[in-house]
């Protein structure tokens, strides 16, 4: 594919076909993503529809990380035969440039300045490096399909053949421009190496995504023996060894060894993680210290890695709205210039010069020798006839037109801009999401998991006598309990590196507590609701009653520790505010992004969070469930778009009804298939960061597309002769072939700017 005249032909290819129900197809990937009505029919009947139209087409590997494999093999072989075609273009170009000045009495040597010799050179560019443009323009024409080949190919085919006849029959009455060709077919393979240098940057940042995959692991066998297989070739419930420096080959769970893992490559996170048994590392990651086992649970395709490279590739199947428009334009662009070019033959054959005769030349030199072949000379300027005049400029606007940049404008900025946001850790699902992330007003929040870490933590312990006794004797019991807020005062305990006693005859009441034994303790141990512990008689202390009051009106979870009749303190436990947050709701609101907190979490809890963070009463709201959020959200698009941050299981049908649906990394895999937008790790301040870059990405869509439209409005009508009575200003065709191909360098080039930004 040259340009969106090929993307619409291969879309409209596709989309005729009885098996494909729905067809993406991007210009800068050379991919298209294909949804079939009937999957089980085989796909070659639809690669074999698209051979047919001249697009010769392969099914795409399933797991992204093997396209890393082959794809360096295709490429030596793609850039060397770019090369040999830049070489030849080059080379005619000299050989032209060499016979301009022959001709123009700079020196002499041997045939350049001959007429028979620029005939020759025009020929072997068409049989040569310009065949290949002939043959695809030509075909692609016959399905009534026209492309960038085709108006290349009606120009540098009417040029010659225009030469020719003037060449070999004088009394015609037209210019010989044998030059032309090869220069149109030397700018042209030129400006597309260059495209295709561009356009391999564009897609840099999934390379070296596929290239965080290393190809071989260690194995370990039998008794400890440790065997280097290809990492394809790994099993589930096999082991595999990793020694420091090495990058992480699969998913997988450490069973031995401790050491420090960098993530940021994946998630974006600069900090380290810490890795010891029953810790969970993604492939990609890169083991920085120790030695480490790893018992591997998820290889190639379902690895968290192949899934990110899959969701990029995705994002840039999927169009923006806004790429609608050029894709239509570019899909009829050919159709109008070649309609153009005939009513340009038409205007100048039988009324231009009639009207305005000064625009032929009446030097009466002769109609071949009179023209110059100079890089100077335009087609138009050496015409003495109408009907040279006409094919001239109806050359030039073949030539001159350049749908390229059009089909080029989005998809590149797309490209570039999903690669570096899951560089950063950010998955966009697609072109549309950018654009919708671009245009927010507002933004709501879910409360745990996502404002907070959404593990309960112990926060502060307010006892009698020993604050560590009491923690050991609180988690001792508590190892009896499935609960929450268990979890975190056993986390606590061992954090603060405190050994459990045995409990015996350990009870739970639902909603209440535990009572029970502990070995080398006293009495009975209770630990749960401080009222409950009230109700079973336990001496209550007044400074200790005071402090439970305040955590409560501070939306804090309590928990009270009696030993026999006597309170022996409290531990308050709450959900924490991630350490990013404030930063990151700061960021947004001076982005003029109006937020709000919808939880499901009691009033207290939320009110206090919102105090802390700035937000007022009117955007908070408490204890809803999933459908209240629902409803909340859909009177909020009311004003505007807006997007649902969450990350549980009863997030999801809201990130499904928003505008935008974000989830947080570490939240459920049911809220990250539900959103729009993924944030890997636990940063929030990933957010404003992601959102930057979709109003970074727009702008440079815009900007493209200004210019493209720009280009060719600006470019066609001189080239069609409008400023030629008044001025006497035409557009040689090189210099448009030139100007052409720096038209779609130039969106190129602008998108591979959001790589510095």
């Amino acid at each position: 594919m040259k340009c969106g005249g090929c993307v619409s032909s291969v879309e409209r290819t596709l989309l005729e076909h009885e098996n494909v129900a729905n067809a993406s197809v991007n210009l800068v990937a050379r991919t298209a993503w294909v949804e079939l009505k009937d999957p089980s029919k085989p796909l070659q009947l639809v690669l074999d529809a698209l051979d047919t139209r001249g697009f010769p087409a392969k099914q795409r590997d399933v797991n992204p990380l093997n396209q890393g494999i082959t794809s360096d093999k295709e490429e030596v072989v793609h850039w060397w035969h770019q090369w040999r075609q830049l070489i030849v273009a080059l080379t005619l170009l000299l050989l032209s440039l060499l016979g301009h000045l022959a001709e123009g009495g700079q020196f002499t040597f041997l045939f350049l300045g001959a007429l028979p010799f620029h005939a020759a050179l025009a020929t072997a560019a068409l049989l040569g490096p310009g065949f290949k443009i002939l043959k695809s323009g030509f075909r692609a024409a016959s399905f009534l399909t026209p492309n960038m080949d085709t108006l290349v190919g009606l120009g540098v085919s009417s040029s010659y053949i225009a030469s020719l006849v003037a060449l070999v029959w004088p009394g015609v009455g037209w210019p010989c421009f044998f030059n032309e060709p090869v220069m149109l077919l030397g700018f042209v393979l030129v400006g597309r190496f260059m495209e295709e240098r561009a356009r391999f940057r564009t897609g840099y940042a999934l390379k070296q995504l596929v290239e965080l995959q290393p190809q071989t692991a260690r194995l370990v066998v039998g008794n400890d023996v440790v065997r280097e297989v290809r990492v394809g070739a790994l099993r589930p419930g096999e082991r595999v060894q990793l020694l420091a420096g090495d990058r992480i080959p699969v998913d997988g769970v450490v069973i031995e060894g401790n050491s420090v893992v960098d993530v940021s490559s994946l998630t974006g996170e600069p900090m380290p993680l810490e890795a010891s048994s029953g810790v969970e590392l993604t492939s990609g990651s890169l083991n920085l210290e120790g030695t480490l086992i790893l018992e591997v649970q998820r290889v190639g395709a379902e690895t968290a890695l192949a899934r990110i490279i899959a969701l990029v590739e995705e994002a840039q199947a999927r169009k923006a709205p806004i790429q609608g428009l050029a894709d239509r334009v570019a899909g009829r662009f050919c159709y109008g210039v070649v309609a153009l070019a005939l009513l340009t033959f038409l205007f100048w054959w039988t009324a231009g010069a009639r009207i305005w005769p000064q625009v032929l030349n009446a030097s009466g030199q002769g109609l071949i020798h009179g023209h110059s072949h100079g890089f100077h000379t335009s087609l138009g300027s050496g015409a003495e006839t109408p009907l040279g005049l006409a094919i001239q400029l109806s050359i030039a606007v073949l030539v001159v037109a350049c749908p390229c940049a059009l089909g080029l404008a989005t998809p590149t900025v797309i490209t570039v801009a999903s690669g570096q946001a899951a560089q950063r850790g950010w998955l966009f699902r697609g072109g549309d999401v950018i654009e919708k992330a671009a245009s927010l007003r507002q933004i709501v929040f879910d409360k745990t998991g996502t404002l907070t870490v959404g593990r309960p933590l112990v926060s502060e312990i307010v006892c009698t006598d020993d604050p560590l006794n009491t923690l050991q004797i609180a988690a001792s019991l508590e190892t009896n309990s499935r609960h929450p807020l268990a979890y975190a005062v056993l986390q606590e305990s061992q954090r603060n590196g405190l050994g459990l006693l045995e409990s015996v005859s350990a009870r739970t009441y639902p909603g209440l507590g535990l009572e029970g034994e502990i070995l080398g303790v006293d009495g009975t141990v209770r630990v749960g609701n401080p009222e409950w512990l009230q109700l079973k008689g336990i001496n209550w202390n007044y400074e200790i009653q005071e402090f439970v009051d305040k955590a409560s009106s501070k939306g804090q979870s309590v928990i009270a520790v009696a030993q026999a009749e006597n309170i022996l303190g409290v531990i308050t436990i709450e959900d924490r505010l991630r350490p990013d947050t404030a930063f990151a709701l700061e960021r947004l609101r001076n982005n003029g992004l109006t937020l709000s907190v919808l939880s499901g979490d009691r009033r207290e809890s939320v009110v206090r969070l919102g105090r802390d963070l700035g937000f007022e009463q009117n955007q908070l709201a408490w204890q809803l469930l999933p459908e209240q959020k629902l409803q909340r959200l859909e009177g909020l698009r009311q004003l505007g778009p807006v997007a649902m941050v969450g990350d549980g299981i009863n997030d999801a049908p809201a990130l499904a009804a928003a505008d935008l649906g974000v989830a947080v990394g570490t939240g459920t895999q049911v809220a990250q298939d539900s959103a729009d937008l993924v944030l890997l790790g636990d940063r929030l301040e990933g957010l404003p960061d992601a959102l930057l870059l979709a109003n970074r990405t727009m702008t440079k869509v815009r900007q493209n597309l200004f210019w493209a439209f720009g280009y060719n409005l600006i470019a066609l009508p001189i080239a069609a002769g409008v400023l030629l009575p008044g001025f006497g200003l035409l557009l040689s065709p090189p210099i448009a072939a030139l100007l052409m191909a720096i038209s779609s360098i130039t969106v190129v080039v602008n998108a591979l700017l959001l790589r510095a930004a």
